[in-house]
């Protein structure tokens, strides 16, 4: 049963655990959401709590109401941040969602950039093992991302190096054969303008502005596993956060 904390106002913790649900894929495009009634009864809250919860949800354009039926989930194409599809991987042994997969473009060993060196804690050492992929929502690209992992990854996790879909996840699949757990991420945002590269996988007309996303795993000794650059194209992305004023 759920249970409401002190942190956030009742209706926004409400709307954030259904969202993170639609978000992991727990719960699909046309699935219906709990009822005012429902959520009203599971939470221990009034109706106009539960209300508004399901107002902010459709605020935020992950559910729509239908007239005399109820709640349903949109058909959405955004970013599913990183806590999201590690906690998909988790529990289903499957990191992306349904009608989402991705296309590995390329695998192997390459020199790794100043900030990826520099992200991994590499030294002077700059050979690392390189996975690019990008992702599709439907049938449309909605991600372009680079993953890097430290050298010696290479030699243990060889599925790594191979342009073959890990599909419980890079993470995952490390964690069970080398034994490194990831403890957590670390995430930093810009936005720039796409290069040609990221136009052509991504189906963009250039000048178009992007979203990058700067990933960072660290294992339960706080060292890095995995670095990820990940680019997302407009209107494919969202992040909503909820704090309280004051």
């Amino acid at each position: 049963m759920p249970q409401i904390a002190e942190a956030l106002p009742k209706y926004l913790q409400i709307a954030q655990y259904i969202r993170d649900q639609i978000l992991r894929g727990d719960l699909n495009p046309g699935d219906e959401v709990p009822s005012e009634r429902q959520l009203a009864a599971d939470w221990n809250v009034s109706r106009p709590t539960s209300a508004r919860a399901l107002e902010a949800l459709r605020h935020q354009g992950l559910v729509e109401k239908r007239q005399g039926s109820g709640t349903y989930v949109r058909d959405q194409q955004v970013h599913r941040r990183a806590r999201e599809r590690y906690g998909r991987a988790r529990r289903t042994g499957r990191i992306y969602g349904p009608n989402e997969y991705a296309v590995i473009a390329s695998a192997g060993y390459a020199e790794a950039p100043d900030h990826v060196a520099e992200a991994l804690e590499l030294g002077g050492h700059r050979r690392a093992v390189q996975r690019h992929r990008v992702t599709i929502s439907g049938d449309s690209p909605v991600e372009a991302s680079t993953s890097w992992f430290p050298d010696e990854l290479g030699r243990r996790a060889p599925r790594l190096l191979e342009p073959e879909r890990i599909r419980e996840g890079t993470v995952r699949y490390v964690e069970e054969v080398c034994g490194r757990r990831g403890s957590y991420g670390e995430d930093r945002f810009c936005s720039r303008l796409a290069t040609e590269d990221e136009a052509a996988e991504l189906v963009l007309r250039l000048p178009a502005a992007v979203l990058v996303v700067q990933h960072v795993v660290y294992d339960l000794q706080d060292r890095p596993l995995e670095f990820v650059e990940a680019v997302y194209p407009p209107g494919r992305w969202a992040f909503e956060q909820g704090y309280p004023l004051g």
